[in-house]
């Protein structure tokens, strides 16, 4: 029996969004045979609610301010399968989802990461369903932030998810991160997992987004080199005195 330690991430601040990470947890369940796969899965569960647990799991309520990396990082951490997949919550695992990307990597012994195909996002960018193996690290192309499987030896190269990313650009982060060490990731097209696209998020004003948004890629532009310290800093800087105003 192979073992696969699945992450979500839920912040279910309404029964329908409960209901939506449950959906998820309900057709990964039902994805594969429990006699040759079988998912160690733990939800890390934001919303403020009084504690209870999804079925079939082992559900933690963090009691920290959202960090999307540092929340996979605990799950990582608190994990010992072989392979690792880190889910968002508005997901749809569809059949034999997992032994698809288990076969490829047994096939290809160099690749390390992959990603599912999503058809509501994948048919889009000109990408069909059983097409092969797709190279790269493309974000919403190859890369697919909502579900990252990979080998857990692969850490030993890459490291922990870098937590200065609490959700935006924390993709872009990994796929530079596999680039840069040389990590081959590929997008595998004989599985299938659909996403709902953030629910979540929604509940959040445009402004919250917005700031959040640009502060993270000020960020990711940073450390990627395509922004200098000091212009980092300068943003910083600004919205520090911009929030002591409000």
């Amino acid at each position: 029996m192979q073992e696969l330690d699945i992450i979500i991430l839920s912040n279910a601040q309404t029964p329908e969004l409960r209901d939506l990470t449950s959906q998820a947890i309900e057709s990964l369940l039902d994805s594969e045979d429990f006699n040759k796969i079988r998912f160690l899965i733990q939800v890390f569960e934001s919303a403020n609610t009084d504690p209870y647990t999804y079925p079939f799991c082992r559900t933690i309520f963090p009691r920290k301010s959202f960090n999307y990396n540092r929340f996979m990082n605990m799950g990582i951490r608190n994990g010992k399968a072989p392979f690792i997949c880190l889910c968002n919550n508005d997901l749809i695992f569809h059949k034999g989802w997992a032994s698809a990307i288990l076969k490829t990597l047994e096939k290809y012994p160099d690749l390390d990461s992959a990603s599912p195909i999503c058809e509501i996002n994948h048919r889009e960018r000109g990408i069909q369903p059983h097409s092969g193996i797709h190279l790269g690290y493309e974000i919403r192309k190859q890369v697919t932030g909502w579900c990252l499987f990979f080998r857990r030896s692969m850490l030993q190269k890459t490291g922990l998810l870098d937590e200065r990313f609490r959700f935006w650009y924390a993709d872009n982060d990994y796929a530079n991160t596999l680039k840069k060490n040389k990590i081959l990731h590929a997008l595998v097209t004989e599985s299938r997992v659909d996403h709902l696209e953030s629910q979540t998020l929604k509940l959040k004003s445009h402004r919250e987004q917005l700031m959040l948004t640009t502060e993270e890629r000020f960020f990711y532009e940073f450390k990627w080199g395509s922004r200098s310290y000091f212009s980092y800093l300068n943003y910083r800087r600004k919205n520090f005195f911009r929030n002591r105003k409000r």
